[in-house]
């Protein structure tokens, strides 16, 4: 999910009360929440990016090693405030182990949350490459923005004029969470509707999370999209690409990552390979590998 969903989870599990637990404790959920995604830097790389994203820094070392990091920091940061006489008076006493597991708990929902998507996480780098994904929600869910959102802002107000706090925080919570079961029960329906395929990915739109496009896996294993027409001429029988992009990192990284590869013929000559996950909206453009060199074989 993008990193505003993962900063508010961390947000309302502070509202909710933990953040009384442990000076610092907001910083500790909230970083933690996103920490995970470190790895973001490495869009530098491109296409080749694509190997590298959602694995080893969302893997089981990493939630454990990252949130001690993060509460390390804080807990030497507030010394490094006392020494120079300007930590809060405000502030609770800082306790170690609380910031840790406040990080850890943060940490966690990361992955989970990420699940929840068609692109997915490596949930067990390096042990395994192994893809992940739940298929349940967008990537950016503007209804969880609103939700979660108000929770956050209506707790500060509450708090803000000695109200009870928690309560809103813990209402958005449980909405969420209601939420993402009603998705995940839309999700089984739409995968339930495909019989006689090999492999079904349901894919949430952007909005209308009422709705579900889909992509199959044909019994002879090549994939396409449910109800896209396209000429057959349009489409090409993928072939081994590894051979055919045999020396081009970002042909093996596109593979590396992609769940749901087919080819198109391409304008000028040779096929682009495309993942029907991503086929439509505006990153199309960021998931494809073009192969000018190789021809295009129609389909049966």
């Amino acid at each position: 999910m993008d990193n505003l969903t993962h900063g508010l989870v961390g947000a309302l599990i502070g509202q909710a009360g933990l953040k009384r637990r442990t000076g610092l404790a907001m910083p500790a959920l909230i970083f933690g929440a996103n920490l995970p995604d470190i790895d973001a830097g490495c869009v530098a790389w491109g296409t080749q990016s694509l190997a590298m994203r959602r694995g080893l820094t969302h893997g089981p070392f990493a939630l454990l090693l990252l949130p001690l990091a993060l509460a390390a920091f804080l807990w030497w940061f507030d010394r490094w405030q006392a020494r120079r006489g300007t930590r809060p008076d405000t502030r609770l006493p800082v306790r170690f182990g609380w910031l840790f597991a406040l990080a850890f708990i943060a940490c966690l929902t990361h992955p989970a949350l990420d699940w929840m998507n068609v692109y997915g996480i490596r949930l067990l780098e390096p042990f395994s490459h192994r893809w992940f994904h739940g298929d349940v929600l967008f990537i950016i869910d503007v209804w969880l923005w609103a939700m979660m959102g108000l929770g956050v802002w209506l707790s500060l107000r509450r708090e803000k004029r000695g109200g009870n706090w928690r309560a809103p925080a813990r209402a958005a919570i449980a909405g969420a969470l209601a939420y993402i079961g009603v998705n995940a029960g839309i999700t089984a329906v739409e995968e339930a509707r495909h019989d006689g395929v090999r492999e079904v990915i349901a894919i949430p739109p952007p909005v209308a999370f009422w709705d579900r496009g889909a992509a199959v896996r044909s019994p002879g294993g090549d994939w396409s999209l449910a109800g896209w027409d396209v000429a057959n001429a349009d489409r090409c029988r993928l072939l081994d690409p590894r051979i055919a992009g045999a020396g081009r990192p970002d042909v093996a990284a596109f593979l590396f990552w992609s769940q749901a590869p087919f080819a198109l013929r391409r304008e000028g000559g040779g096929i682009a390979i495309h993942d029907a996950r991503f086929f439509f909206g505006p990153s199309r453009g960021n998931f494809v590998v073009e192969l000018p060199e190789v021809p295009c074989v129609p389909l049966d």
